[in-house]
């Protein structure tokens, strides 16, 4: 087990993005820590907006800053909404680390993104396989938006000593998740269309792409327990990969969705949708070094996604 090098105990705490999937996971995860936690809705500071976000920070001074805020969504939002996902993850990144440093923030974790990777590259992926190849063309211009997060860390480490780090999470699925029909991650899209085939007893679901591509999935809250494991225990400019090692195919994994959902007809695939890339399996190496892994099975987990599911829907369509 890695030492403890950087204590949380009593320090300001700022988790960006609190709202999100990650953001929630990471609040549920701190309420064990014994911190002063700081978190602000968009409503009143939008972090996109450079003065808004400088002026909270002078104001609440946070010491440790977990930045998980972004503008997410599965294949279809990132390849639709390409100008908002690059300039608003482009605009979050910038403010939130420079107000961080200008403002004396002791330490940063930065969130990025294993879409970072080419989309050729070697599996499992190897946190020195940034900026090795061409990217995947569906979700390059948030890809580029969090390679430029994670350099920006690593100047200011450079440049000015700050203790920034930078962690690439695996795709991620849990409570929080955005279930919205088009714009969806895979698992919460599946989770959200399985159940409402259940409920209309309709014979086939058809799930998107050819089913071959593989995945690593990693339960969200295991994820901001990593996190909170590094922020105590890591300390250099080398990306940290987060996942569980272990992959499964788009097609499989919709059979285990399928199961915990209870849903019992047809699964056919639509090809004309597109597949992304066709590989994404993360080398945890580096994590497991530092004393980490991942405790959640992948059925454990999507049970727990999908009672959180069901929990937020209206009792009358749940």
């Amino acid at each position: 087990m890695a030492p403890v090098i950087f204590d949380l105990a009593g320090k300001r705490v700022f988790v960006a993005g609190h709202r999100g999937m990650v953001g929630q996971a990471l609040v549920r995860r701190l309420a064990k820590e014994r911190i002063d936690l700081l978190t602000v809705p968009r409503s009143e500071v939008d972090l996109r907006d450079q003065a808004a976000v400088f002026a909270w920070f002078a104001r609440n001074r946070p010491q440790v800053v977990f930045l998980a805020a972004a503008t997410v969504g599965g294949v279809v939002a990132n390849n639709t909404r390409r100008a908002e996902f690059i300039y608003d993850n482009l605009a979050i990144a910038a403010n939130v680390i420079h107000a961080a440093h200008a403002n004396g923030a002791e330490k940063l974790l930065f969130l990025g993104s294993s879409c970072i990777y080419p989309k050729f590259a070697a599996q499992p992926l190897r946190e020195d396989a940034m900026l090795t190849g061409l990217l995947e063309p569906t979700n390059e211009p948030y890809a580029i938006a969090k390679i430029a997060g994670i350099k920006m860390a690593e100047a200011y480490r450079s440049q000015y000593g700050a203790d920034f780090i930078s962690v690439m999470p695996t795709n991620l699925y849990g409570p929080g998740d955005n279930y919205h029909p088009e714009y969806s991650h895979v698992v919460a899209a599946l989770i959200g269309r399985f159940h409402e085939a259940k409920l209309t007893r309709a014979p086939e679901v058809i799930v998107w792409g050819t089913g071959t591509p593989r995945r690593e999935f990693l339960y969200v809250d295991d994820m901001a327990d990593a996190c909170v494991h590094l922020m105590k225990t890591y300390s250099a400019p080398e990306l940290v990969n987060i996942g569980t090692g272990e992959d499964i195919s788009i097609a499989d994994f919709a059979r285990v969705v399928a199961d915990v959902v209870g849903y019992e007809g047809r699964i056919s695939f639509d090809p004309s949708r597109p597949d992304g890339t066709p590989r994404k399996l993360l080398d945890v190496t580096r994590l497991a070094g530092l004393g980490w892994s991942a405790t959640t099975p992948l059925q454990d987990g999507v049970r727990r996604a999908y009672r959180a599911f069901v929990a937020e829907m209206r009792p009358e369509t749940a």
